[in-house]
């Protein structure tokens, strides 16, 4: 690239840095002599745009907290570190700490980061010049300040931070995660929770403006409880999926896999495929509970009695176990409007959430009165006694008009629980309202339990299996107390005529 004219230098240079999927394209033809080439799948867009634009958001400081799944060799690599070097171009002081789960790897993405600024026309066109100690590839200054420092992720991280210190007006550099966790190592538990340790113990940690610097996280999903899992989950973070094949079944990029490629790989290792490929891990051993065995309602049964269960939990971390509450109601099911004379439960409503113990009690209050506006209020709360549940459950214990019922779930493991319960959904006796706001929560986590325990989460599939026990007796105990009052009406009845026909013969009443 020879550029001499001045007026030439400075449309290319806006143009360049008006575009980061165009800085790309050129300055990866500049250093590899080859095309950048954009993928052009039928009947969606390019991965390419999608990132860069989700990056450039990024940089124009819409959101600050970025994850980003994407199948294996799909270039998102490439796209990270022109998005480095185009940061740079813009902000010669901006500081990045780049990592991959090994150092060896990152290393590799601050020397080509290094290269792409040494490169001539970068010199001539965004005047940045790198310091002259900067001879490492793995760690490197600008004159202006800026820093980029590689690591492996679970190592430690000395003298270097991301961003800058005080800035709030601008984008001041990042801290990257390309890769948080090697596939062949995502099995080990060990593993899995050291690389979740660092990221909360180490890398937030190397944050020079806190919640004002970037973080990225980009790779492919490997596990269910992987790092990505915590980011997809937390409303801090903004998450851009990008599976291999989308819902219409077209191929991301069908010059690297064609829809033939994508379902073979499906039929041959679909644990694998749906990790890596569709960014949509599923807990091996397979599931117990199948999405189809949920029924979807428009309009909500004959409710005869409702009810609360609940699964306390004893952090407000999002990377532990939540609290969940489960509004149920419970019907006899109707098979085309003939009464079959089974129950049903009909999932009202539910929700999840992280709060400290001594929160739990105004949830809990706060989900009650949310229930009290249903036609049918609730009568019975069921309550797990354990550690949380039992203070919860002693905190209400003299509440009015809600009876506090304490569920202990015997000895039985909570596979065997489980287990127990897969008949009921599998015979299609739970109930969701079709645009229930918990609806597609509840199905995709109940989908995920697996007998041999190899789900991350179970609590609201807890609140299910509670509701599935306690049933019969809040059916029953509603059906008798409705009983009672029918017959209390009957002898009121049966009184009043009586006096009256009594009159009659005391020639009162004519």
């Amino acid at each position: 690239m020879i550029i001499n004219d001045s007026q030439e230098i400075n449309t290319l240079r806006a143009k360049l840095l008006g575009s980061l999927l165009l800085f790309t394209q050129t300055f990866y033809k500049l250093r590899t002599g080859r095309e950048f080439r954009i993928s052009q799948p039928p009947g969606r867009e390019s991965h390419y745009i999608s990132i860069s634009r989700f990056l450039t958001d990024i940089f124009d400081c819409k959101f600050s907290r970025g994850n980003i799944n994407i199948p294996p060799r799909y270039g998102k690599t490439e796209l990270v570190i022109h998005f480095v070097a185009w940061c740079i171009a813009r902000y010669p002081d901006c500081n990045f700490i780049y990592t991959s789960y090994s150092h060896d790897l990152a290393t590799r993405s601050t020397q080509t980061i290094r290269e792409i600024i040494l490169l001539p026309a970068y010199k001539k066109l965004f005047n940045v010049c790198l310091a002259d100690d900067s001879q490492a590839k793995d760690r490197f200054s600008t004159n202006n300040g800026g820093t980029v420092y590689a690591s492996g992720t679970g190592g430690t991280i000395t003298g270097y931070g991301a961003g800058i210190k005080g800035v709030k007006d601008r984008f001041s550099g990042a801290f990257i995660i390309d890769d948080s966790i090697k596939p062949s190592e995502a099995g080990s538990d060990v593993i899995r929770a050291g690389i979740n340790e660092w990221f909360h113990n180490t890398a937030s940690s190397r944050l020079n403006n806190g919640l004002q610097t970037s973080m990225i996280h980009i790779g492919q999903r490997v596990h269910e409880d992987d790092l990505s899992s915590r980011f997809s989950e937390s409303i801090d973070w903004n998450s851009l999926p990008i599976p291999s094949r989308d819902d219409a079944g077209n191929a991301l990029d069908p010059s690297m896999h064609t829809i033939e490629d994508l379902n073979k790989m499906e039929s041959e290792n679909p644990y694998v495929f749906w990790a890596q490929m569709q960014q949509k891990p599923q807990p091996a051993g397979g599931g117990l509970f199948k999405k189809d065995w949920f029924v979807l309602t428009n309009e909500d049964p004959e409710i005869v009695a409702t009810f609360i269960t609940a699964d306390t939990a004893e952090t407000d971390k999002t990377y532990n176990d939540a609290t969940v509450f489960s509004f149920w109601g419970v019907y006899k099911i109707k098979q085309a409007e003939v009464q079959t004379g089974i129950l049903g439960l009909h999932w009202i409503d539910c929700v999840q959430l992280w709060c400290e113990p001594k929160d739990l009690k105004s949830e809990f209050l706060a989900f009650y009165s949310e229930c009290m506006r249903y036609k049918e209020h609730p009568s019975i709360a069921g309550i797990e006694k354990k550690s949380t549940g039992t203070t919860l459950i002693s905190i209400l214990s003299d509440f009015r008009g809600l009876e506090i019922m304490d569920i202990t779930r015997d000895r039985m493991s909570k596979t065997d629980r489980f287990i127990a319960s897969q008949s009921f959904v599998g015979s299609k006796r739970i109930s969701l309202p079709r645009d229930g706001k918990h609806t597609k929560m509840c199905i995709e986590h109940c989908s995920k339990i697996t007998a041999n325990n190899s789900h991350r989460y179970d609590d609201i599939a807890d609140t299910m299996a509670d509701a599935i026990k306690m049933s019969d007796m809040v059916y029953y105990r509603k059906a008798d107390n409705n009983q009672h009052a029918q017959k209390i009406v009957m002898y009121k009845i049966q009184e009043k005529m009586q006096n009256i026909s009594l009159l009659k013969k005391m020639r009162y009443i004519h």
